[in-house]
């Protein structure tokens, strides 16, 4: 494997090399078998590789002798502008350089990169017919697929997080056990994914997700990586910038086949990364573009209601072209529910900052457009209005949950609502005090979030059949460490938040629960969190709802509503009473967003979709 063409030695400067006196250090001596090198702030001198790639600020190396350590890598990044620069040095040229060991990082959250700096060419020995990249897989170990390493004590998703710091503790590399330590060990080396497909789609730059014909786990149908408590899939890899100034398609789809990708291995803004020596080739596309419609469409009474939750990613009336792609989606696909929970619905001018809170103008909008694909469909609404900059989301946009419901199916039962400051209450029978109304939202727990909003209905079939519901979007994972970055586990930001939100939500649910075990209670919108998350998992133990994806038999693998990195995971869920659990008669999610690219999705979640009988 590696280098298997002989050198063409130049005479001259390999005279040169013999009178020198300086002892040298091999690349594999430089990086070590650990994430920090030995000789790191140290001038190191005779440092002898064939250039493999050239880059804008630098080129890379690799030795001429390459080790047995698979520990080990056997490549470096040499940065240097003028030597990037210098037309005279080719791919398969051996060099001899001096220079100083840096451990370069552009932000202390991320992990450092080996890399030699202030270089200086010593001899050029020849050059090399060929340079022959190293197959992933074959030539090299596959990537683990589960932990990322030893410092995430089982799971990348633990709590408590940022416990310790590769960069200090800087343990020895088991590339066959730790994705992380399997990606540093071919840091600077030129390698090839053979019959790559992407597991997201790519952002708006074209970085792209991706793994080889390796061994995966968490594969969900359409072929990305779902993830799971003990598996953050550390088995793929980023494709970033091509070194030929190239740019990769930004409009890739997860799922999508791609040639075979060459580049070099390193880091990029906080993540290992290849930077391909050429741009990403789409082989094929997935058949077809988008999930079609739910199955679950509604009887109309209460032996047979649908209710769906949709997270609208920052709606406002005067968005038009916004408000017709999300009434398509609830009009075709969602096969408008009797009940639909949406989420970051903005006020009525978005997120002009002038003291405006009232949110009837957009959803009044966003009934207006599904009736107009729908005529039998004239969605109601409900909400409450939060204090102005209040709940977070874009300044001045206001962002809160509502309700549209279907009046020939549901109607609210009798009450007055609530506003911004009242908190609700259970009342015998049950009832609520409020209805809708918020779920204490004077609490420090929703500080600068949204509040829970909290409904009591009826059907109008005669039956009178009574539902709860409690829609959330709880605080947001913004400002989350990578997966890839320095702190072990990884900071999940917000976790304490979005824990204290968990325990307020869930108070008030099992206080309903009480007043009546046999309760119909649904409670579903963005959870900002993954189901096996602490925050999650003790909001389903302390509520006593059922997780609907356990309830309906979900396949682990289909549960995801959002793509992150490389990642298919859910951050939308549905929870149900026992009653309600035992009841449903089929859930699912919609995968009208994830599935499709960058810029033709209408929000960057999924909706969900499921039919109870509540009689």
């Amino acid at each position: 494997m590696g280098i298997t063409t002989t050198i063409r030695w130049l005479a001259a400067t390999t005279t040169t090399l013999l009178a020198s006196s300086v002892a040298a250090q091999s690349i594999a001596q430089i990086n070590g078998n650990r994430f920090i090198s030995p000789y790191a702030g140290q001038a190191v001198s005779n440092v002898t590789g064939v250039v493999t790639a050239k880059g804008p600020s630098g080129i890379w190396l690799r030795s001429t002798t390459p080790g047995t350590d698979a520990r080990v890598s056997d490549g470096l990044y040499v940065y240097g502008s003028a030597l990037a620069k210098n037309a005279s040095i080719a791919v398969g040229d051996v060099l001899v350089v001096d220079g100083t060991v840096s451990e370069y990082r552009s932000n202390s959250a991320y992990l450092p990169l080996t890399e030699l700096t202030s270089p200086t060419v010593r001899a050029v020995l020849g050059t090399l017919d060929n340079v022959a990249p190293l197959v992933i897989g074959k030539d090299t170990l596959c990537p683990p697929t589960q932990q990322y390493t030893q410092l995430d004590q089982g799971s990348v998703f633990a709590v408590p997080n940022n416990e310790s710091l590769v960069s200090v503790v800087n343990p020895e590399l088991q590339p066959d056990k730790y994705g992380l330590d399997f990606w540093e060990s071919l840091v600077g080396q030129l390698v090839t994914i053979e019959s790559p497909r992407a597991v997201a789609r790519p952002n708006q730059y074209g970085d792209t997700w991706v793994v080889g014909n390796w061994a995966t786990t968490g594969d969900n149908e359409r072929t990305g990586l779902t993830n799971s408590l003990g598996d953050g899939n550390p088995e793929a890899i980023i494709i970033s910038n091509p070194l030929d100034g190239s740019d990769n398609p930004t409009d890739g789809k997860l799922g999508d086949k791609l040639e075979d990708i060459t580049g070099i291995v390193t880091q990029v803004y906080g993540f290992y990364s290849i930077l391909p020596l050429t741009n990403i080739t789409v082989v094929s596309t997935l058949s077809p573009a988008a999930a079609g419609p739910t199955t679950l469409t509604s009887s109309g009474t209460c032996a047979g209601l649908t209710v769906g939750s949709y997270n609208v990613e920052n709606t406002y009336a005067g968005d038009t072209a916004h408000i017709a792609a999300l009434a398509r989606h609830i009009a075709e696909f969602m096969q408008a529910p009797d009940l639909l929970f949406v989420q970051e619905i903005q006020d009525d001018n978005g997120e002009t900052n002038d003291g405006t809170v009232d949110s009837g103008a957009t959803l009044a909008a966003l009934a207006d457009a599904v009736q107009a694909l729908r005529p039998d469909v004239g969605y109601n609404y409900t909400y409450v209005s939060p204090v102005n900059n209040a709940d977070g989301g874009a300044p001045g946009g206001n962002i809160r949950v509502a309700y549209l419901y279907r009046p020939e199916v549901l109607r609210l039962q009798e009450g007055v609502a609530g506003n911004a400051t009242q908190a609700n209450e259970v009342l015998p029978g049950p009832a609520l005090k409020y209805n809708p109304g918020l779920i204490d939202p004077l609490n420090e727990a929703w500080a600068n979030s949204r509040k829970p909003l909290v409904a009591a209905w009826e059907t109008v079939d005669g039956s009178n059949a009574t539902l709860f519901t409690v829609n959330v979007h709880w605080g947001s994972k913004g400002g989350s460490s990578s997966l890839h970055g320095d702190a072990r586990p990884p900071v999940n930001k917000g976790v304490e938040k979005r824990s204290a939100q968990a325990e307020v939500t869930a108070s008030f649910i099992s206080s309903l629960l009480s007043a009546d075990p046999s309760a119909h209670i649904l409670t579903a919108g963005d959870f900002n969190e993954f189901a096996f998350a602490e925050p999650v998992a003790r909001f389903a133990s302390l509520s006593g709802l059922t997780d609907l994806d356990e309830a309906a038999g979900t396949p682990a693998a289909e549960r995801y509503t959002y793509l992150y990195d490389m990642n298919s995971q859910e951050l939308d869920h549905v929870f149900a009473s026992p009653a309600t659990a035992a009841k449903v008669q089929g859930f699912e999610h919609i995968h009208v967003n994830t599935w499709l690219s960058y810029d033709d999705q209408t929000s960057d979640h999924d909706p969900s979709v499921g039919r109870f009988d509540i009689c």
